[in-house]
């Protein structure tokens, strides 16, 4: 393993804590020094620190994590800052480091990291690296899509899902973090106990003891039976914690004295219980600076993390939406119990140029509602502007011409027209300001060829 870092204070802690694990160390005090080294010599992991000089920008640590990635992009990076640079650390991990700890750092959840980082780290065979490669081995129900983005994500659940370890799956709303849980859950030992979710910020802090833990008859003016909590439905199976992002700070303590031993103890019981329980947790928030800011526990945030997965939105993914969106469809249709309904080549191409502010969740509105209003068994690029003015009262949600190009924009206005006017030529011309003659010519270069042909006048 090689450590970066100017402080050589602390690459000598760093170098003998490796040691007490039983890694091999080396140091390097800037930049140019490591990348001379990791040219010279294989290494299997890289401890970096974001800083090199006085100024404290955290820019040539990114440089330099770049250049790293650059050279050797399997080679994970685990990066070194203090709590003020969380949004710092937070940028890198983005830019491919695999993860990140804060100086002082705690010994033993350090090692924790550094070999739940060298396991990732292991790169999969080049046969799997394939989505019928990955299906084939692993159950990937619900999660659709082939773009390389999603393809590291089902890698790094196939890796991670026959541990125990705790995952923290990082996402914007609607991306499917559930999904990633499920899969987990799925894929691992414990398949055949129950997974039990909980949206933590549904639960309110005097109700937190009694929905986690249960409690025992008498334990409260309404305790009238025994109650077993989540926690204790969980046993030998998963516990997801949606939305822990959401806990306030006392409920915070709590749960980590939970996660430290696995003990809990009902609301009114004499005794602790014991529970089996593997956590993964899920947040669009970004819990790193929640500790920053003092909002989240620091020793919570490392129990949770050491595995951090990060769903990429759906705008980073766009090859991925057609898939989608024909499955989407073709659920949708079956639940409404409608025939089998395609999209058209143009709607596939206006999806995929959307923002889609609300990833898959918002797509999944779209197909939804516009299958139910247009009513036919062919979606098209008109159908969907006609029907995308429901969100115009929703923030960043107004799905319109954004992306099309101008001949597209072009067709709808001519499809619309040509319904509007039930195919009447003339009628569609003046109403767009245009000559039959020059009409007919943009009908037969849009491939609208026979829409007028029974009512032309």
């Amino acid at each position: 393993m090689l450590v970066v870092d100017d402080d050589h204070a602390v690459q000598v802690s760093l170098a003998l804590l490796l040691k007490q694990a039983g890694f091999d160390a080396a140091c390097a005090d800037c930049p140019r020094e490591a990348l001379a080294q990791l040219d010279a010599t294989p290494f299997d992991l890289v401890l970096q620190d974001m800083n090199f000089s006085l100024q404290t920008s955290g820019e040539e640590g990114l440089d330099l994590l770049a250049r790293i990635k650059g050279a050797h992009p399997s080679l994970p990076v685990l990066l070194m800052t203090a709590w003020g640079s969380i949004a710092l650390a937070v940028r890198g991990v983005k830019a491919g480091a695999a993860n990140f700890f804060t100086k002082p750092w705690d010994n033993a959840q350090l090692v924790d990291l550094i070999e739940a980082t060298l396991d990732l780290g292991t790169p999969p065979a080049a046969s799997s690296r394939t989505r019928a490669a990955l299906d084939a081995k692993y159950d990937f129900t619900g999660i659709v899509g082939e773009h390389p983005k999603l393809l590291k994500v089902l890698e790094t659940i196939a890796q991670v899902a026959a541990t125990r370890a705790p995952v923290l799956v990082l996402g914007e709303s609607g991306t499917g973090k559930e999904l990633i849980a499920d899969a987990i859950h799925r894929n691992s030992p414990r398949r055949h106990a129950p997974i039990v979710k909980i949206n933590m910020g549904a639960i309110t802090t005097s109700l937190f003891e009694s929905e986690m833990f249960g409690h025992v008859r008498g334990a409260f003016t309404d305790a009238r039976d025994n109650r077993k909590g989540h926690i204790a439905s969980a046993d030998g199976g998963t516990l997801f914690l949606d939305e822990i992002g959401e806990l306030n700070r006392g409920d915070q303590v709590k749960l980590l004295r939970v996660l430290q031993d696995q003990r809990y103890q009902p609301v009114g019981a004499s005794r602790a219980e014991q529970a089996d329980v593997r956590v993964i947790s899920a947040t669009n928030r970004e819990l790193a600076e929640l500790v920053a800011a003092g909002d989240f526990r620091e020793d919570l945030f490392y129990r949770l993390n050491l595995i951090t997965i990060r769903l990429p939105p759906l705008r980073e993914r766009r090859s991925d939406i057609p898939l989608l969106a024909r499955h989407i469809v073709a659920h949708v249709a079956d639940s409404y119990g409608i025939g089998p309904v395609a999209l058209a080549p143009q709607a596939l191409d206006w999806l995929a140029a959307q923002p889609w502010p609300g990833n898959i969740r918002q797509l999944k509105q779209t197909l939804e509602r516009t299958l139910l209003l247009a009513g036919k068994d062919t979606l098209t690029q008109a159908d969907f502007l006609a029907t995308s003015a429901v969100d115009e009262g929703v923030p960043g949600s107004r799905l319109g011409v954004d992306g099309m190009t101008l001949d597209q924009v072009e067709r709808v206005m001519i499809e619309q027209a040509l319904r509007q006017h039930a195919g009447n030529i003339s009628r569609v011309a003046k109403a767009l300001g245009l000559s039959r003659t020059a009409l007919y010519r943009r009908l037969e270069r849009h491939g609208l060829g026979d829409a007028g042909a029974d009512g032309a006048a």
